[in-house]
């Protein structure tokens, strides 16, 4: 995408709500997952995340950076006379982008040059709702789907921020609805993101007194059948947690870990028993997103592989949508005996090596070969060191 930018015209010169409304009627045009306006010395920059990368798309006068991030906050409900403190709030879009847009989020910070402002994006899209639809592969999805019948377990998500982990766990819900209808099934989620049709979904406020072990501990007398966590961020959540899996409920939820063999360990760092992980893991999810070339321009290259070329249709990025690249850990005998001699992380990594695992790499050159992405992403994504 090209950066256009403004006349440095004065504050009362400019339509201030007009701009700030087209440029989230924009965002929301092209899909964009979040919105930075970012202050610098000379100009107020704007960019949009399309498909994970963040691309400058306006450049606003200095003159009106005030104005603009007042108007968010207008629109977030937050204090406008506060500009020396972090605040955060949500917004209402109107028009086409309010029937697109599930929910809209504002995250206002102070810098040096001024307050920088950031607008998350979540879409109600329906493609994405279905397991199926979400791009595992076939041998993966299989072993989601069985898991997601057990009568307990724990089933942990990995991968960092904005990963797809919250989409993956409401299609694995909206399966157990459908296939399995009459469970009980509850969410504890900070906040709730993504609205699932039978399951009682539970908000948890930061900072307030229901806490999510305090929300889990009484929740575990009301009798669920299958429990979701938005994320395990504590020793005591994740004691709570794995103590659920091993009496009778299927668990599920997510840990910000660069590998299945670095979330394992990180239960243990967190003062779980080794006994207690190898009796109630069932398995360990890692997950990124990649971007999709487009179908509308790519072309074949000289090496056999096909290249990003750019059109009206991707903004002229060459790529449009994303897509999974997946790894599975189910803990086996021999993965059961590392952790309960305490293995370290190089020696759980060389074990499911030997062992054949098969990594996100592997995955993701599946995808390459047929031609959904390309090995430049792959590499962005997985890291070029690890590339082999």
């Amino acid at each position: 995408m090209t950066e256009n930018h403004r006349s440095k015209s004065s504050p009362e010169a400019q339509d201030v709500v007009g701009v700030v409304d087209e440029l989230l009627q924009k965002a929301v045009a092209c899909g964009a997952s979040d919105v930075h306006f970012e202050p610098t010395g000379s100009d107020l920059k704007v960019k949009y995340r399309l498909d994970g990368v963040l691309s400058p798309v306006e450049s606003l006068p200095a003159a009106v950076a005030d104005n603009v991030v007042a108007r968010l906050k207008v629109l977030g409900g937050l204090l406008t006379y506060r500009n020396d403190i972090p605040q955060e709030g949500r917004l209402e879009l109107d028009g086409k982008a309010s029937g697109k847009v599930t929910d809209v989020r504002l995250a206002v910070f102070p810098t040096i040059y001024g307050q920088r402002a950031v607008v998350r994006l979540f879409y109600c899209n329906e493609e994405l709702m279905a397991l199926e639809h979400l791009g595992f592969a076939a041998q993966i999805e299989s072993r989601l789907k069985t898991i997601a019948a057990q009568n307990q377990g724990v089933l942990l998500l990995t991968g960092p921020a904005g990963s797809g982990k919250s989409t993956t766990l409401a299609a694995l819900l909206r399966y157990i609805v459908r296939t399995l209808p009459g469970k009980s099934i509850v969410t504890l989620e900070d906040p709730v993101e993504i609205r699932v049709d039978g399951a009682t979904q539970v908000p948890i406020t930061p900072h307030g007194q229901m806490t999510f072990p305090t929300a889990l501990r009484s929740l575990l007398r009301q009798d669920p059948q299958v429990l979701m966590i938005g994320e395990i961020r504590d020793a005591e959540t994740a004691r709570i947690a794995i103590e659920a899996g091993l009496t009778g409920h299927l668990l599920m939820s997510t840990m910000h870990s660069g590998s299945p063999a670095g979330a394992l360990l990180r239960l243990l760092e967190m003062g779980i028993e080794p006994y207690q992980v190898t009796s109630s893991v069932s398995a360990v999810v890692n997950q990124r997103l990649i971007r999709r070339l487009c179908d509308g321009c790519k072309r074949m290259g000289p090496g056999g592989e096909f290249e990003p070329v750019g059109c009206d249709a991707c903004l002229g990025t060459g790529f449009c949508g994303r897509t999974l690249i997946t790894e599975m850990v189910q803990l086996d005998s021999d993965l059961r005996k590392s952790l309960l001699a305490k293995a370290d992380l190089d020696t759980l990594e060389v074990l499911l090596r030997d062992k054949g695992h098969a990594t996100m790499l592997t995955d993701g050159k599946r995808l390459v070969e047929a031609g959904v992405t390309t090995q430049d992403e792959l590499e962005k994504v997985c890291g070029a060191d690890r590339i082999t």
